[in-house]
């Protein structure tokens, strides 16, 4: 059974971007008007994604281009999430990194420096394309002892032509070379959502989360005790969500179902 709560008692938004916001390059109807009433409301929120190739900055104007004003400041992504959960753990440290510049700037703004010579981590995230060259380095130097990171434990990513490899397919050929698993620190991770939490002063009691996947968005906000809402505008199907051993508060059909409710 899902439950319908009043969102007026909410006072913080956690939204994801893909299926929710966007489908590929297409801002999903509703979503402008929902991204407005937030800010005409005064609430504070964040857009959250597992994507960790691209800087907030160049996610901003990905959206911009389908229409949505988010500014850099309100995108939370899984490199800024891997940034924050490595300076807590060991400041100003270093890092080998597999990714591209969301990740990159991520580790160097947190005073990581990147370097193949002796990391005290090694650090995964999303790229175009793999190096065998990078993936070898990376399985040597866990050898050797560096930490094992990964911004997240997607195995795919969406594209024109199909799904193709991503984090989690190539964390796991590092594991299958090494024996170690990575630490992932996206979603469903509830780190990610804590240190979002953080950014903008919110309290899980009082948060929304809202999400179309149930592996990851609805697990992660189930988990952070968010009140979780998912839409079925992007990866999940209404009779798909009796498969799993935890609900979500709520059901709707899109984006455009809340717009009131803000």
């Amino acid at each position: 059974m899902v439950f319908r709560t009043k969102t007026d008692e909410y006072k913080w938004w956690l939204t994801d971007m893909d299926g929710v916001l966007v489908r590929e390059e297409t801002a999903i109807p509703g979503a402008a008007d929902f991204l407005k009433a937030l800010r005409d409301k005064g609430h504070e929120y964040l857009v959250l994604t597992n994507n960790s190739i691209f800087t907030p900055r160049d996610l901003s104007a990905r959206l911009a281009a389908s229409g949505l004003e988010v500014p850099e400041d309100r995108i939370w992504t899984s490199a800024l999430a891997a940034a924050t959960f490595l300076q807590s753990q060991s400041p100003n440290s270093t890092a080998y990194v597999v990714g591209e510049a969301g990740l990159t700037t991520a580790l160097y703004e947190a005073g990581y420096v990147m370097t193949p010579t002796n990391p005290e981590y090694v650090v995964l995230g999303e790229t175009r394309s793999y190096s065998f060259e990078q993936i070898a380095t990376a399985v040597q130097l866990i050898l050797k002892g560096s930490k094992f990171i990964a911004t997240n434990p997607d195995t795919t990513g969406p594209t024109q032509n199909g799904p193709i490899p991503a984090t989690g397919s190539i964390a796991a050929m590092i594991t299958a070379a090494t024996g170690r698993k990575p630490y992932f620190v996206g979603k469903p991770n509830p780190v990610m959502f804590r240190t979002g939490l953080n950014k903008i002063g919110a309290h899980s009691e009082q948060t929304v989360m809202i999400g179309d996947r149930m592996d990851t968005d609805m697990l992660a906000g189930v988990e952070s005790g968010l009140h979780s809402i998912l839409v079925l505008s992007g990866s999940t199907k209404r009779e798909e969500v009796e498969e799993y051993p935890f609900r979500p508060n709520e059901i709707a059909n899109s984006i455009a179902d809340l717009v009131d409710r803000v």
